[in-house]
């Protein structure tokens, strides 16, 4: 049997997740929003990605030091540039993989 504090736990996580996804679509659903503000709103995924993306393609090592010639940093330039013109998700997963593939075997 399930212990209460699990349940409570799942449903504060349950809690904590959908609060913060219903209050800004309860409150600003029947508003207009200025023009600058949904532009800024639109960066947000772009501004997350890159400050997961970046630390992982160029620090390395142990102490980590910045290296702009790692294998993955290589791959991502043709990967990205593959994905912003064609702006496909599965030819750019494919891409990405073939790129990496083939730096592995050099």
């Amino acid at each position: 049997m399930i212990k209460s504090e699990y349940i409570y736990l799942l449903l504060a996580m349950g809690l904590v997740t959908y609060l913060p996804r219903w209050l800004p679509l309860f409150f600003l659903s029947d508003r207009k929003l200025s023009d600058w503000f949904v532009e800024w709103l639109d960066m947000i995924p772009v501004a997350i990605l890159s400050a997961l993306l970046i630390p992982e393609l160029v620090i390395t090592g142990e102490p980590r030091y910045l290296d702009l010639f790692t294998p993955e940093l290589l791959v991502a330039i043709p990967t990205f540039i593959f994905a912003f013109f064609t702006k496909s998700l599965g030819g750019t997963v494919v891409i990405g993989m073939a790129l990496y593939w083939l730096t592995s075997q050099l």
